[in-house]
Formats: structure tokens, sequence, C-alpha cells
């Protein structure tokens, strides 16, 4: 049902009861409309829990002034429209009535009918959006509580979820690190999504996706005129983000020049435009990924270490999937329940071979590699049932991916035999024949991984 065919309440407040009943019948002409008529300020005021979508507020009332009834609707709700309707042809006082929040300023005339009209019409319309942008904001809220969204039962992943909890109840700035395909984007999302500031503006920027020329334009805006191609005032990502969150990933390509206003940003909540003059307040949470080692980063002198204080926070740091042991399957459901779904191709399983294929590789392209091998397979596969020979793996990994991560020899050894154990359904007997070492010996190290 869109908003033209909606009961729409509006309260008409006029002390003079002739132009009141003017403008109950101008309003009336929409049946549609249902109108409440009040004399004085202070009767409007009473009744804003009925919530209406358009006051048309005279300004000269017998008790208060509309600018002051104005504010006193505005610090109520600030999405009620109101629509001032004077005698006063004043372009000061219209220009300070929009300031403090009026829809529109309309003076007393004979096209007051039609203006009247069309700025009713045009303010449902603004509540109709606003509405919308807040059910979709809720929708995708939704979307991102991390219950639902972020799949894992690995221990590795309750010590993420056990940080974000602890993250969304502040402002604390995030720093979230892990492997390219770690989900360092959804993670971000979800801690915006369940903090106060869900219904508020999420604004990510990939510093990696824009050219170094560029960046400092995209993140403090410029001013027309700036530079070649200016053509037009342009707001930054941290006036965009005002009131919500700023997303900054890949933060450790930012170029070490840039990286002194971004500090100084962030340390004055203010930017400047540029080509501008103007400081520009903001207040917005700052959140950050990367899948670089920043300390190393800093050490190199790619980084500078006051900003890598400054963006530290809570850090999360997103496990790769293969050390999130069978989490792998879960997800790998997931996704396949989805790809299904949005396909309408019906309940498709994995079996057993084909779960054991899953677990046995290393997905050096982390979730997004695994989302995209799933795919894959459904299309693959026959009487909806994906087999081994459906799954299609990375077969150009390079040698030596098993030395991914620095490790100690024990460390190694641990992870060799917890590799075989789980490719032999833990047959004790069968993993020591393939590693050729005694049974005893697989036994010691499964007590010293336990301690």
């Amino acid at each position: 049902m869109t908003y033209e065919s909606q009961q729409v309440k509006i309260f008409v407040v006029e002390d003079d009861p002739v132009y009141q009943k003017m403008l109950r019948y101008i309003v009336e002409l929409n049946p549609d409309h249902v109108i409440q008529t009040f004399s004085t300020g202070s009767e409007c005021l009473d009744h804003l829990n009925e919530n209406p979508t358009v006051i048309t507020l005279d300004y000269s009332l017998p008790d208060m002034s509309g600018e002051e009834v104005l504010k006193a609707i505005k610090t109520y709700n600030k999405n009620i429209n109101v629509i001032i309707v004077s005698s006063q042809d004043s372009i000061n006082t219209a220009v300070e009535l929009l300031k403090h929040g009026a829809y529109d300023y309309i003076t007393k005339d004979a096209d007051t009918k039609n203006r009247l009209l069309n700025s009713i019409n045009n303010a449902k319309k603004s509540t109709s959006l606003i509405r919308e942008i807040n059910q979709l904001r809720e929708e995708i809220g939704q979307k991102y509580d991390f219950a639902k969204s972020i799949i894992g039962e690995s221990s590795a992943m309750q010590r993420v979820f056990k940080l974000m909890s602890k993250a969304i109840n502040t402002n604390i700035t995030v720093s979230i690190t892990g492997e390219t395909g770690t989900g360092k984007e959804v993670i971000a999302k979800a801690i915006h999504y369940n903090s106060e500031r869900k219904k508020k503006p999420f604004v990510a920027v990939n510093i990696a996706a824009i050219p170094e020329t560029l960046i400092e334009s995209e993140l403090f805006g410029h001013e027309k005129g700036a530079f070649t191609g200016a053509l037009a005032r342009r707001k930054g990502k941290f006036e965009e983000a005002h009131t919500g969150t700023l997303f900054l990933d890949e933060i450790g390509e930012m170029d070490i020049n840039l990286q002194a206003k971004l500090l100084r940003a962030l340390q004055e909540r203010e930017v400047t435009r540029i080509g501008g003059n103007e400081v520009v307040k903001f207040d917005c949470r700052i959140l950050v990924a990367t899948h670089r080692n920043l300390p190393e980063e800093v050490k190199k002198g790619n980084f500078r270490e006051d900003l890598y204080y400054r963006l530290l926070g809570v850090p999360i740091e997103l496990p790769p999937l293969r050390d999130r042991d069978k989490d792998i399957l879960l997800i790998a459901q997931h996704f396949l329940q989805e790809f299904s779904s949005d396909n309408n191709m019906g309940r498709i399983r994995i079996s057993a071979e084909a779960q054991k294929k899953l677990l046995n590789y290393t997905f050096p392209g982390n979730v997004r590699e695994l989302k995209s091998v799933i795919e894959l397979s459904a299309v693959m596969c026959d009487e909806n049932v994906i087999e081994p020979s459906d799954i299609t793996l990375n077969t150009m990994q390079k040698e030596g991916q098993f030395l991914w991560e620095e490790m100690t020899l024990r460390q190694y050894t641990f992870k060799i035999i917890r590799h075989y154990l789980e490719k032999y359904d833990n047959n004790v007997l069968k993993v020591a024949d393939k590693l050729d070492i005694g049974k005893s010996s697989i036994y010691r190290y499964l007590k010293e991984m336990e301690d």
C-alpha cells in the first residue's frame, strides 16, 4: 500500500477561527487526511502522543510563538513534518524557522491552498521514505544479527563472538585483522547493526580500491573548484557517516603521507574539505580492517605508530578457515541452502565422502573460496547430492602451502597428527601406520594436545 492510499493524521494549529475552518477545508480535500484542529500551541503539544504525520502551524499564536512550538515538536519527534503558515512575509523569519527544522514556510495569500496541498503531499512522501529506510535498516540489522550472519561453533570463533559482544556495548574503535576472505566486513556490519547506532548510517570505504590521488577527497570531501573535475561540493565519508559508523577496510594500504591527516581527523573529530576553510565536526564510530600485520608495518616504517595505537581499540583477529575445524561444514551447509533456495534447486545435501574432501582442504581463500566452491558443486551435482567428484578445489596451490604459518616443530607435529586423525576417523592404529610411528606416541601427543 502506498502512502497515497493510507490515512494520514494532520494537526491544524490556527487561532483565527475563520482561517482555521478554511485550512481544515483545504486539508480535507484529500479524503485520506484525518484532521484535528487546535487554537493554541499548548493544546497541540498536549496531543503529540497521537503522532501526527504533518502539523500546519500558525506562526502567531496567543500563548506561544511559532518558533517555540516548532522546537517543542522537534524535541518530541524530529520526524513530524511542520509546515509554518504565517501572515508574515519575512525571508529572515522563514530562514530561521527552516534552520530549526520546519518542513516548509507558507504565507497567507491567494496561493495558500495550492502551496499547502503540495507541501503536505511532499511531506507525506518524505515520511514514507523515512519509514522505508528505517524498515530496511531494521531488516539489515536482523540480517547481521551475529547469531545468524556469522556461523561458527569452533573455539576460535567463540573468542571472536566474545570480543564482539563487548565491542557492541561501547563506541570504542575496533580493529579487525585476518586473511583475505575471512569475513572482516561481515564482522564490522554485525558490530554496527547490533550497536546503539544501528539505525544510523554504515559507511564502508575500501582504501585499496581507491586511487591514492582520490582517497583524501573520498574521506574528507572537497569544495567546488578545488581541483580539476571538482564540479560541485562533495561531502566526504566522515560527513556521510555522521552519527553512524565509518568502516575503513584495508587500512594498511593507506599512503604514509595521508595517515597524518587521518590521525589528526580522528584526534580532533573534525575535517576540512579540500579547497575549503570550513571546519566540519563529525561524530561517528570507527571500525578498521586489514589483512596486513600492522605491527610489522610499523617496524618497516610503512604505518605510523601513533595512528596504529589510535586505531587499535578492541583488536579482533579472525581465524583462517583452516583453523576453524568443522565450522567448514556448517558454513558449507549454509551457503548450499542459500544458493539452492535462491535458484529453486530443492534440497541438496553433501555426501559423507564429499564432506571429508572439504575438511581435508586448507581453503587459502577462506570463507569466500568456500562459498564459490559450494555454489559450483551445487550446479555440478546430480540427484541433489554433492559427491567428491562435484567439488572443484584449487589445484594451483603453491608447493609448501602447509608451511603457511610459522610454528614450532612440536606445533607442526600436533597439526599433522590431528589432520590424519580427522582424515581416518580417529583410527589410531591406521594413523600410526600411515605416519610410521608407534600408537603410544600418538596417545602421548594427544594428551599433550589436550593439556
